[in-house]
């Protein structure tokens, strides 16, 4: 694995803050059933970091105690940490909006299979992987089989009311580029994938979001490897859109890694680049217990330009749909 972080340290990037906190983005672990070529976390079925039940609780604690109106769960494979149902049932009791990053064919893993009734119960909103609609760009990404995997957990979620017209239950699909390039526009592309699963596999869904790659971890790495790094990185500076800045997710959500160490978003926390307070090292989630961080510097590099890049790119896709 390349390290990108020595190639990104030195930067230009403007400097900005923090605003009001209303989202906890919690990494629930490194596990995972699959292993994509484009994954920023490096997230595999041999990794073993998990959030231990006493730092579950921590956040708990913290959603409580900061009034976080959203809790955004990623992973690895989230579902796969044995104290995921506790925190979603947890955070739904005190009516914290649970979103779910889920990579669909997990909902077929063993001792999941009650898993989409779960996620259905607690009104989980899930955000699926899907990075095309084709099933050859599909599984050159995400592995073989995983195509079709998905396809039938959508329909799955779709027979449990998630992504229907009318529907509370919201199911949001997530794209990826192939390779190192800005993605299409999220407005007609998601008129795409809309008719192509509707008109080949009868399958509805809320809304598409698009994402940037981030030239970080396996997906970095790769590009190093094919000497594809440089250009890309000129790709997404000769691409950058200044009033993206006034929305990137980082002003207003709080990275929290398997251990309660915190970070101003999750590639920050894959670079190991923590939150920027009081000259710590780095912090722990209960030490901001009662802090308020409106205003606080952000810690930007290089890969900052991958958010603010063309339409922009969050965990809630472009900034400028």
């Amino acid at each position: 694995m390349h390290a990108t972080l020595p190639l990104m340290e030195v930067s230009d990037f403007p400097a900005i803050r923090r605003r009001r906190l209303d989202t906890l983005q919690v990494n629930l672990g490194y596990k995972c059933n699959q292993s994509c070529l484009h994954c920023h976390v490096n997230a595999g079925p041999t990794r073993t970091e998990a959030m231990s039940r006493e730092t579950v609780f921590e956040v708990i604690a913290f959603l409580k105690a900061a009034g976080i109106t959203t809790l955004d769960l990623t992973g690895g494979a989230p579902e796969l940490n044995p104290h995921f149902r506790l925190l979603v049932k947890a955070a739904r009791d005190i009516v914290v909006r649970v979103m779910d990053r889920c990579n669909l064919t997990i909902l077929h893993e063993p001792g999941q299979e009650d898993l989409a009734d779960f996620l259905r119960e607690h009104a989980v909103d899930i955000v699926a992987s899907l990075p095309c609609y084709l099933e050859e760009n599909v599984d050159k990404q995400r592995g073989k089989g995983v195509f079709d995997g998905s396809v039938r957990a959508l329909k799955l979620l779709n027979d449990k009311g998630y992504g229907k017209a009318g529907s509370t239950l919201k199911l949001s699909l997530v794209y990826n580029p192939q390779g190192p390039v800005l993605p299409p526009a999220q407005g007609p592309l998601e008129n795409d994938y809309r008719k192509h699963l509707q008109t080949h596999f009868g399958i509805e869904f809320t809304e598409l979001y698009v994402l940037t790659n981030m030239p970080i971890q396996r997906f970095g790495s790769t590009l190093i490897s094919r000497g594809q790094f440089a250009h890309y990185m000129d790709v997404l500076k000769n691409s950058y859109q200044p009033a993206n800045l006034e929305s990137v997710m980082c002003r207003s959500l709080l990275s929290v890694d398997y251990k309660g160490y915190v970070y101003d978003c999750d590639f920050n926390q894959m670079l190991g680049l923590p939150l920027s307070w009081k000259g710590r090292p780095r912090t722990h989630l209960r030490e901001l217990m009662g802090a308020d961080i409106t205003n606080n510097p952000i810690v930007v590099k290089d890969h900052c330009y991958g958010c603010t890049a063309g339409q922009g790119s969050s965990c809630g896709g472009a900034l400028a749909a």
